[in-house]
């Protein structure tokens, strides 16, 4: 059988160059397109910065990058998210999108887009985090509103948006299970207040530092108990496989928005 057709927006980052390390690992896919952005200094260059060269060469032009793809991934920026979609959609390949930080427009544009294409949206592809997402939901069902909710999350220094799309995630999870909007709940800071805690509310905390890969833990705190839920990620290849695994399954899906739990059947 011959390897699905892969096209990765944003082959320069972090997540790009893991994509590449995981296609190493198997043969169900190969690089078929990767773009960086218009500015970036490797325009033209190998998609692989290090280690053995891939044979595609790194492009600022989406549709270019697209030609012959059977799914796109984009790990770039949330202000390339639209463009990156709006072509997808002309070339009829699924889109799965990971990069965070996009804003509403862009959500839109992504809504729009899975009325042609199947869109799958993963602010963390990483499969064990797909998991504690539904434990999270599990948990905040069960132990109901009776109990406090915070959710602490840590990444790299480098990390351009804080919360991160994760722990929003984990925190929309939360509030529907509680029948409200998270932006109606969310506390992301604390700093001057000289009230109480509000109840039902939900506190997000932040670190960026170092090369942290990625850690989430949600805290329910009761009257003499608490619970938490942790995940800790130590490489992002991890992330990598779960987004090749994600991408598989993306392929020949109708068109519609997704997300990780649908590839796993949860």
């Amino acid at each position: 059988m011959r390897p699905h057709a892969l096209t990765v927006f944003g082959i320069t980052g972090r997540m790009g160059q893991s994509l590449i390390r995981a296609l190493r690992e198997g043969a169900e896919f190969e690089l078929r397109g990767a773009t960086a952005s218009a500015g970036s200094t490797r325009l033209g260059s190998d998609a692989a910065a290090d280690g053995p060269a891939t044979g595609v060469l790194i492009t600022s032009d989406p549709a270019a990058a697209l030609k012959g793809a059977s799914v796109a991934l984009d790990f770039s920026v949330g202000s390339a998210v639209a463009l990156h979609a709006q072509a997808c959609v002309r070339g009829s390949v699924p889109l799965l999108v990971g990069t965070t930080g996009f804003d509403a427009p862009a959500k839109a544009e992504l809504t729009r887009a899975a009325k042609s294409i199947a869109v799958l949206i993963a602010p963390n592809t990483s499969i064990g985090v797909a998991v504690l997402n539904e434990l999270t939901a599990a948990a905040s069902r069960a132990l109901g509103s009776l109990y406090d909710v915070d959710i602490s999350e840590a990444h790299h220094r480098q990390k351009r948006d804080a919360p991160s799309g994760t722990a929003l995630k984990l925190g929309e999870t939360i509030a529907r299970s509680r029948n409200v909007a998270l932006n109606e709940v969310a506390v992301f800071e604390r700093h001057g207040m000289d009230t109480p805690r509000r109840a039902g509310s939900i506190g997000f905390s932040v670190v960026r530092a170092g090369d942290i890969v990625g850690e989430h833990t949600v805290t329910f705190t009761g009257s003499g108990e608490r619970l938490e839920l942790t995940h800790r990620a130590t490489d992002r290849i991890t992330f990598a496989r779960g987004a090749l695994r994600a991408a598989a399954w993306l392929i020949g899906r109708p068109a519609g928005l997704y997300e990780m739990k649908d590839v796993l059947g949860l």
